[in-house]
């Protein structure tokens, strides 16, 4: 059967995108997706209870101010979601009904399941009669229903080699696409010399109330750099649509940070003024404790955000981009950071090496390859070789 070269799959279609976290105020990659898919599509974000709180016990569909064809769907379950962890096989059965409520009150046709739950709340089989669909794991899957959320889909998308390499057994079309960097981080950087900069400036970003940060190593660095000024992004007083657990570890260290004269805490920014902000800074930090983190220390969405102010970053051991030095400076142990104040002071006491015009245009031109509206392409090119234009919706 004959593909057309030239098909557009990801244009006018009605797409019911699947993510783990609910619609907030900080952006992820989930969101980031929604709103690029929306500039050609009509877009329905689909959260699984029970982490949506809704007002109602009804399903409701409201839009998203100032983006155009993209629909928040909130529901509440009319069954007890602690079914899940005992009765598997009605919790599914339950589910079904409640999805089937959910596209009834959507009232179109879908065209694409895009899912990037790895809690098989809504399994593939449950959309038999949508014609695309796509898995779309930016996670790493660290169970069973992880492994499970595969199932049914058409093809498989992923942040990193080693979550594709966890759903080999499905035999799908598998496909690595790199975390994407919203469009309004890309700027017309204005590049420097760093000789005339009477104070270093280092940015850190993400949420602080995370436990997976290492917070013993950051601490380190930002007590013995007195000197610099470590500007953080993020939330700190657990106000975000990515809630942690309130506890006193978390409390003692963010009141660590508070403390210090050298640290400035901006809290939560949009995407627009946390691209302002970033254009501030001399270099990034990331410090993560890669036995705790999620991602293992495999990618991190906000690298690509940092790339693009075409300043260095300084990071503990990210597998993705352990061949481009150019990129990040990172320490070569992957289960420890001991290392990481020893190299954060070699980069700064060399900024000018590390921020020099030919490498801060590279990082520029990387991460202008890799925004979303660029990585949706590269996924709509993937999906033309899979779908002859009989199936193409």
């Amino acid at each position: 059967m004959k593909h057309n070269s030239d098909l557009t799959i990801l244009k006018k279609k009605v797409i019911l995108l699947i993510s783990p976290q609910p619609w907030g105020s900080l952006f992820i990659s989930k969101n980031h997706y929604a709103v690029e898919l929306a500039e050609t599509n009509v877009v329905y974000y689909l959260c699984p209870e029970p982490l949506v709180k809704s007002s109602s016990k009804k399903i409701e569909i409201k839009p998203i101010d100032g983006v155009p064809n993209l629909f928040v769907i909130e529901h509440k379950l009319f069954f007890s979601f602690k079914i899940k962890f005992h009765l598997r096989r009605l919790f599914h059965f339950l589910m079904l009904i409640q999805t089937k409520r959910i596209l009834k009150k959507i009232n179109r046709k879908v065209d694409i399941v895009w899912s990037f739950d790895l809690g098989n709340y809504f399994p593939f089989a449950f959309f038999s009669k949508v014609p695309i669909k796509i898995f779309h794991p930016v996670d790493e899957p660290l169970n069973r229903d992880a492994i499970l959320s595969a199932k049914g889909a058409d093809v498989i998308f992923s942040v990193t080699q080693e979550i594709l390499s966890k759903y080999q057994s499905y035999k799908l079309p598998s496909y690595f696409i790199n975390h994407g960097v919203e469009a309004s981080f890309i700027k017309s950087s204005s590049f420097f010399s760093q000789q005339d900069k009477l104070q270093i400036r280092v940015g850190f970003s993400g949420n602080l109330r995370r436990k997976d940060i290492d917070r013993k190593i950051l601490l380190t660095i930002i007590n013995d750099n007195p000197n610099v000024q470590f500007d953080c992004w993020g939330d700190f007083a657990n106000r975000n649509n990515l809630r942690d657990i309130e506890n006193k570890t978390t409390d003692n260290f963010i009141n660590k940070l508070l403390s210090n004269k050298n640290v400035h805490l901006h809290g939560l920014l949009n995407p627009s003024q946390l691209a302002d902000a970033y254009q501030q800074v001399d270099a990034f930090l990331i410090c993560y404790d890669v036995t705790k983190d999620q991602s293992k220390g495999t990618n991190y969405h906000k690298i690509l955000e940092f790339v693009s102010t075409g300043k260095v970053i300084i990071s503990n051991n990210v597998t993705t981009y352990k061949n481009f030095p150019a990129l990040v400076q990172m320490v070569n142990e992957r289960t420890n950071n001991k290392q990481l104040p020893t190299l954060f002071n070699q980069v700064i006491n060399n900024l000018n090496q590390y921020n020099s015009i030919e490498l801060q245009q590279k990082r520029v031109s990387f991460a202008s390859e890799n925004t979303y509206e660029n990585q949706i392409n590269r996924i709509d090119n993937n999906l033309k070789s899979l779908y002859p234009i009989s199936k193409n919706p």
